[in-house]
């Protein structure tokens, strides 16, 4: 297996998406240290300029009007009346799609978002190529944008994700349920006294975790609303990832507060922080949410995102790991009740770890080397 090639593919810098592939990558060099592989921002390789405009729309609209974005959600009618357009853009890409595999001639090719698996999807049935093609779901939502005769195997998040594929008509042994890939060091465990003390943290107060993903969406501003009039003696750190606006917005309300409030960026460590925290309150992302429930941290949606989001949420719900905050005047009574019962809080984190896939992105890369290495000997 030492020259197999590994063509990963993601939408967005700053994502769930990315987040996956990397995860994926970091197993298939620790199972395998001489392999090949190549992770690429399909969109941006194949149309930099739409890309920017796509992802402000995007942003745009999840912000401003996200009923829309809930109303194209795998609507039926939508997905037919794309359909056109799909293959019309998937014809455009192809010359530079193919372009790439010549150059690089990989083995397997993996996608952790719908659109590049469908160009590959596409370009497959163009050429006839027998390349293995894995498509990974990043949320337990599975829309039909997925839908393509060519993909050799869908990684599916969960047991009822496997069963809405089935409903779709994707053949069960194409559906492989390993969870969401997750950075293999969510599956470590530390000495919560010395995270905390890098941290300034105090282990022996609670500890709430607010984030709103990558990109920093979400209600964070209202979260450090609440949390400064929350009575109970606790603690808040706040990831703004990468929008430099929010943090700087955040910087200034934290410097009236009496209480000890964390505030950081885009940060590499997650996990550590993750595995201090007495709770976290996020929107269901869902790598964020894959995260939580590896370290077993109770979580509290507050305004998840329509569509996917809304599904993750309510997976989450039914499985006890979760809560939901649906009215964010009553915010900090609705955390402070929580912190005060820690049964509800260890009941919720023993939900969270009974469905946990912490393994996902090792087996993930065991079957693409599996396929990779079947289709470089054929």
């Amino acid at each position: 297996m030492s020259n197999l090639r590994i063509l990963l593919l993601y939408i967005s810098e700053v994502s769930g998406h990315h987040r996956a592939t990397l995860a994926i990558e970091n197993a298939l060099k620790i199972l395998n240290p001489e392999v090949e592989v190549l992770n690429l921002n399909a969109f941006n390789y194949t149309n930099p300029v739409t890309e920017k405009i796509i992802n402000r729309l995007y942003l745009g609209v999840i912000k401003r009007t996200p009923g829309i974005w809930d109303y194209l959600y795998d609507n039926p009618s939508i997905v037919t009346r794309t359909q056109k357009i799909k293959e019309l853009i998937h014809k455009h890409n192809s010359p530079k799609l193919k372009k790439l595999f010549d150059e690089f001639r990989p083995d397997a090719v993996v996608c952790s978002q719908a659109f590049p698996c469908g160009m590959v999807a596409d370009f497959k049935k163009t050429y006839a190529s027998r390349l293995p093609l894995l498509g990974v779901l990043t949320d337990y939502a599975p829309h039909s944008y997925w839908l393509y005769d060519t993909v050799n195997y869908f990684i599916a998040p969960s047991d009822d994700v496997l069963e809405r594929f089935i409903q779709k008509g994707v053949p069960a042994e194409k559906i492989k349920v390993y969870g969401i890939p997750i950075d293999p060091k969510f599956t470590l465990k530390h000495n919560k006294e010395e995270l905390a003390e890098k941290f300034a943290l105090n282990i022996n107060k609670p500890i709430i975790l607010a984030m709103g993903g990558g990109q920093g969406l979400g209600p964070l501003v209202k979260i450090v609303s609440a949390f400064k009039k929350m009575r109970l003696d606790s603690q808040l750190v706040v990831v703004a990832g990468s929008n430099k606006k929010l943090y700087r917005r955040l910087k200034r309300k934290i410097k009236s507060s009496k209480k000890k409030i964390c505030l950081f960026g885009l940060i590499a460590n997650i996990d550590e922080l993750m595995e201090i925290s007495t709770m976290i309150i996020t929107k269901a992302g869902g790598l964020t949410t894959a995260e939580a429930v590896a370290k077993g941290l109770p979580m509290v949606i507050v305004k998840p995102l329509p569509g996917q989001e809304e599904i993750n949420t309510a997976y989450f719900l039914s499985r006890g790991a979760a809560v939901k905050i649906t009215d964010e005047k009553l915010m900090p009574q609705f955390i402070q009740g929580l912190l005060a019962s820690p049964a509800t809080l260890k009941a919720m984190s023993a939900a969270a770890l009974k469905m946990s896939k912490p393994n996902a992105s090792f087996d993930i890369a065991r079957l693409v080397l599996s396929e990779a290495q079947s289709c470089s000997t054929s």
